[in-house]
């Protein structure tokens, strides 16, 4: 099996993971929509990306015993709609306001930047140091990070942000840092690496 065949699930059967928790959950009030609407719609572009500019780092083949494994993995990530519609709370305006804010931003960022970084290297295969990548160096991951970090505040639960805490120690930094170790046989690298954020964008620069 492939990496991104094991994602790819994942992402699709969002949306119907969170359809089948309103329904039994009976809970069809208007946080669990706006999670639907948000982290389903995200399920839908991240497969439509994989059509038009996939990843070749998800390409690599695994064992089963690793698809098994990343799958329960990756299904951590259902545990913010779990809590949202199995509680039935009644989230303020003002949450969901800012949870929707806060996943177009990152669902900008994420996708643009992965566009730019794709199309760029099938042009050339080079330093990206321009658009996204001028200020930050793993634009796509800060925004992929936003986008979870407005589910788990939707989520309006602490387990959420610990689990996302938990992906960025054990699967977002230890891949910027390996970036950043190919990233190294690049002469300009260290240069650029002086005026860049690993995902944030430096502020003295």
């Amino acid at each position: 099996m492939k990496l991104n065949q094991i994602i790819n699930l994942h992402k699709g059967l969002t949306a119907f993971v969170v359809v089948g928790l309103m329904i039994f959950y009976n809970n069809f009030t208007v946080a669990p929509f706006v999670y639907l609407a948000l982290h389903g719609t995200y399920g839908l572009l991240w497969l439509l990306k994989e059509k038009i500019f996939p990843d070749p780092y998800f390409k690599e083949k695994i064992s089963f015993l690793s698809a098994l494994t990343g799958f329960i993995f990756l299904g951590t990530y259902w545990v913010a709609p779990y809590i949202l519609i199995s509680s039935q709370k009644s989230v303020p305006n003002i949450v969901i306001a800012a949870s929707i804010s806060i996943n177009i931003i990152g669902v900008f960022l994420h996708f643009a930047s992965d566009a730019q970084k794709y199309f760029s290297l099938k042009l050339k295969k080079d330093l990206i140091k321009e658009g996204f990548f001028k200020n930050i160096r793993n634009t796509n991951y800060l925004g992929e990070i936003l986008i979870y970090l407005s589910f788990s505040i939707l989520s309006m639960s602490f387990i959420p942000f610990a689990i996302l805490a938990i992906f960025f120690f054990i699967v977002f930094l230890p891949r910027m840092i390996k970036k950043d170790k190919s990233l190294t046989k690049y002469k300009s690298f260290e240069e650029y690496k002086k005026k860049t954020g690993l995902f944030l964008p430096k502020l003295n620069a």
